[in-house]
């Protein structure tokens, strides 16, 4: 399963059934579930825990240190969940200490050619980030967001679920759940009505979301104002409606408009 050429260092752990191919290079602070493949000339290093059934194609550098001025070998971490698809040239850098010391990575993501994750960035499930797409320091990518080829994010801002960027979108602040974002600077456009149908969501959830985004974008109310308006006409039980105001309520750097 491991290529004679690869140089696996004293110490990494390995699932006996990983396959490492031609001159891979993985430190000895690596962790490596079952079923994952690691391409020729991938290096995996840094305290680094990859679980099960992940293919990480050729070039890869997994785990290297952040690029972060103020980084100073303070021991961190990345963990990388089951069943990614990290593709060529893909760069995802160990945390931080400011930024709690951890890169996350869920599961069933697609890193396209060239993308990016930075330090102390949260990615969770079923996302895509296409080539090229880049993730500054910190940034937040809920489920099933889509990041289009060469779009690149702040470092804080968040990308809530559902949203689709568009190729080339630079995006500076959070996007809420659910939206289309192009542009440079980045803006909203619509609602990723496509993705949702395509995802099972019911009419009436589609009705809440509809509902919720024309208080917030077409009414003219202050972000503080369409939130109250939220709390009062929607059904808090609803899960599309309390993930849009959680999400409304914790934005720090502000809307992306």
């Amino acid at each position: 399963m491991i290529h004679p050429t690869a140089i696996i260092a004293p110490g990494a752990e390995l699932d006996s059934s990983v396959k490492v191919g031609p001159y891979a290079v993985i430190g000895e602070q690596v962790k490596i579930g079952a079923g994952t493949t690691v391409g020729p000339h991938t290096v995996i290093e840094g305290h680094t825990e990859i679980g099960c059934d992940n293919h990480i194609f050729q070039f890869a550098s997994i785990g290297a240190i952040p690029q972060d001025l103020k980084f100073s070998g303070e021991v961190s971490y990345l963990k990388i969940g089951d069943r990614n698809r990290i593709r060529e040239f893909v760069t995802i850098h160990l945390g931080t200490e400011d930024g709690g010391g951890i890169t996350t990575i869920g599961n069933d993501n697609l890193l396209m050619a060239y993308a990016h994750v930075a330090h102390d960035c949260i990615v969770k499930d079923h996302v895509i980030l296409a080539n090229a797409a880049t993730l500054a320091g910190h940034v937040e990518v809920d489920d099933y967001a889509i990041l289009g080829g060469l779009s690149a994010v702040h470092q804080f801002a968040r990308i809530g679920c559902h949203v689709m960027a568009s190729g080339g979108s630079m995006i500076g602040q959070d996007v809420v759940p659910y939206a289309i974002v192009q542009g440079d600077r980045a803006r909203v456009v619509g609602l990723n009505l496509t993705g949702l149908k395509r995802r099972g969501f019911s009419r009436e959830a589609l009705a809440n979301i509809k509902n919720m985004y024309k208080l917030v974008f077409r009414s003219n109310l202050k972000l503080e104002e369409a939130v109250a308006q939220i709390e009062s006409q929607f059904d808090m039980t609803s899960s599309e409606v309390t993930t849009y105001l959680e999400f409304l309520q914790k934005s720090e750097r502000g809307l992306v408009r």
